[in-house]
């Protein structure tokens, strides 16, 4: 497939299913060691090794997509190195028939003689990863070894250093390595010496509670309290205690003469103490004889102004009440006959009136409220229906009957970040259809990369999908299909990718669930090419892509 500009040689297509396949691809610059001599039409002209994703030239020589790019990099004019021809960008195609036939050359595993086992190029990677004499590292955390696949079970089983082993005393899994310091350190049930040479074995757990019964721990002497400071061993003090009875008695005799003293000193203080309340006693009884006398003398003067003095207040206050009194009874007389009670009970009545009239208001306020929350649920009701319709109306509006789809990603940055930090890892395209009783399909992009082109390339799978007349249509889908990444400049330097569906995969049968397992490129475009402010890819954020299902030879019910 020719290439327009050289652009489109970064568009490396492997296609494998987005799940559980494993693509044709091997590592290049490898020590490959091929079963039949290697011919000289598989190897690059540049690196003279076995050709990596093929491209051919405008004179008939190939190269690895990786040494056509170098040479253009590293010339203005990059010419031929065989034949010293210019090499013509526009010239250069990939090369996938020979792609196929390199991918399907037989070499021997690199772990020979031990393995003997002969795998085709494509497949070299998928048996690394299965066989048995590959040298592995350890799955512990920790163990750095290296260990033959056949032999890891073994390792992990008895061997590695950090593996859980479980501790004979507590029963809990821990790295053997560190086993014999969670004996010695953690574990609760170890058995330990005790500390003062009982020669008794206990548990970690009860050294605390041995302690106190130890025999050999040494502990004070009872009298400690009199005066004997001696240390003795558990065991030995009813010993020490026999041995030394008299000088114990000495001591605590000494503390009861200590104690008669003290008692003495505190009988004298008390008499000196009970000798100055009676003192006090006595004068405070003075004190409050001459106050009785001193109050009796001034109370008889004092009386005799008060009684004066409130006689004269109330005699005051009985006037200007009685004065008050009547002239509160002339008002009286003067407004009664100006006061007129009917006008105030028609008002009253109304208002009784209104009154009821608002009850009955209320009442059927009451009833148009509940009414009103019927009438609302319905609204909501109707809302939601019209929501989903008109979601669905766009959605019809949208689709494609042609098997063309233009799927329109807005918002690049964010939702490749999404993908970046495993929120959100793919999106999907609206479905389109080849014609409007055809195959129901859709796009799936992983923005960050999937499968090989994880973190480094966009990638890009093709989905069929449950439709609605699927038993009419015939199965496996075999149409081919293209990808494409279209250039936003007007100079139509799209990157395309086109591959025939395999009717032998899972993802072109008929559909059992809501889709198929996806099937397309996880290398489709890298985030170098795709992000390049020197290309026209994105533009306001925002990139197309358009995938063409080719419809020649399929018949339309």
């Amino acid at each position: 497939m020719a290439c327009d500009e050289p652009a489109a040689l970064s568009g490396i297509f492997t296609r494998q299913n987005s799940a559980s396949a494993v693509s044709l691809d091997f590592e290049p610059d490898a020590d490959y060691k091929f079963v039949e001599t290697l011919e000289d039409r598989y190897k690059c002209a540049y690196c003279h090794l076995v050709l990596h994703n093929p491209h051919q030239t405008g004179c008939g020589h190939r190269f690895c997509q990786q040494c056509i790019l170098s040479l253009r990099s590293l010339n203005a004019v990059p010419t031929c190195p065989v034949d010293k021809e210019t090499i013509k960008m526009h010239e250069v195609f990939k090369d996938n028939c020979c792609k196929r036939e390199v991918l399907n050359l037989h070499v021997f595993c690199k772990n020979i003689p031990d393995c003997s086992s002969k795998i085709i190029l494509g497949r070299y990677q998928e048996h690394l990863q299965q066989c048995l004499f590959e040298s592995v590292q350890c799955t512990n955390d920790g163990c750095c070894d290296q260990i033959l696949r056949k032999d890891l079970k073994e390792h992990l089983s008895q061997h590695c250093k950090f593996r859980e082993e479980m501790c004979q005393y507590c029963n809990k899994y821990v790295v053997l390595i560190n086993i014999k310091n969670h004996e010695e350190n953690d574990c609760p049930d170890y058995p330990v010496p005790c500390l003062q040479n009982c020669s008794q074995i206990i548990l970690k757990k009860e050294v605390e509670k041995h302690h106190a019964v130890c025999p050999e721990a040494e502990v004070d002497c009872p009298y400690k309290q009199y005066g004997c400071l001696v240390k003795v061993k558990r065991g030995k003090l009813a010993e020490h205690e026999n041995s030394a009875l008299r000088e114990h008695m000495l001591q605590i005799l000494d503390k009861n003469s200590q104690l008669e003293e003290q008692i003495s000193d505190l009988h004298k203080s008390l008499e000196c103490k009970e000798i100055k309340i009676q003192q006090l006693a006595e004068a405070i009884k003075k004190c409050e004889k001459e106050f009785r006398q001193f109050t009796q003398l001034f109370g008889k003067n004092s009386n005799l102004m008060v009684s004066t003095q409130a006689l004269a207040s109330h005699l005051d206050k009985s006037a200007r009440l009685e004065s008050q009194v009547k002239q509160l009874l002339q008002m009286a007389n003067q407004q009664q006959s100006k006061l007129d009670l009917r006008p105030l009970f028609d008002t009253i009545e109304n208002v009784k009136q209104k009154i009821a009239l608002m009850e009955t208001y209320d009442q059927r306020l009451v009833v148009l409220e509940g009414q009103s929350s019927k009438h609302d649920l319905q609204i909501n009701i109707h809302k939601a229906q019209l929501n989903k319709n008109e979601e669905r109306f766009k959605l019809l509006e949208g689709t494609c009957y042609n098997g063309k789809l233009i799927w329109k990603i807005t918002d690049y940055k964010m939702k490749k970040k999404e993908a970046v930090e495993g929120r959100v890892l793919s999106i999907f395209s609206q479905p389109f259809y080849t014609s409007r009783c055809g195959y129901r399909l859709c796009a799936r992009a992983y923005l960050n990369g999937d499968g090989s082109g994880k973190g480094t390339h966009v990638s890009l799978y093709f989905v069929v999908m449950r439709g609605e007349f699927d038993s009419l249509l015939l199965w496996p889908f075999k149409q081919k299909v293209t990808l494409m990444l279209l250039d936003q400049s007007g100079k139509k330097n799209h990157i395309v990718e086109v591959f025939r569906a395999d009717p032998n995969s899972s993802s072109f049968k008929r559909p059992d669930g809501e889709m198929n397992i996806a099937s397309g490129c996880p290398r489709f475009v890298p985030h170098t090419v795709l992000e390049n402010t020197k290309n026209t890819y994105i533009r306001d954020d925002t990139l197309f892509l358009k995938v063409v299902v080719d419809l020649t030879d399929l018949e339309e019910l």
